[in-house]
């Protein structure tokens, strides 16, 4: 079997780190906050940082992406907001 790609390795780091640390925190887990943390990390493939601290090139394919950011941001509040 292959290893991850980077992306799909952060996502994975993510929803583990969330578990990790909530489980430290509150003794006990809920997967919609590991959901929600492998959105937020999916986003930030799709826009990293930099890109949003340039504010995403005036094109279509920048727009195109900063909408699937935001929804993937949406999705992951919604989650969190029903644990």
């Amino acid at each position: 079997m292959t290893e991850p790609s980077p992306a799909a390795q952060a996502i994975l780091s993510a929803y583990h780190e969330e578990a990790m640390d909530y489980i430290e925190e509150w003794g006990s887990f809920k997967h919609k906050r590991g959901m929600a943390a492998a959105l937020r990390a999916a986003a930030d493939c799709i826009v990293p940082g930099k890109l949003l601290a340039d504010n995403l090139e005036e094109s279509i394919a920048g727009r195109e992406r900063f909408l699937v950011y935001q929804k993937l941001l949406a999705i992951a509040a919604e989650l969190e907001s029903h644990d």
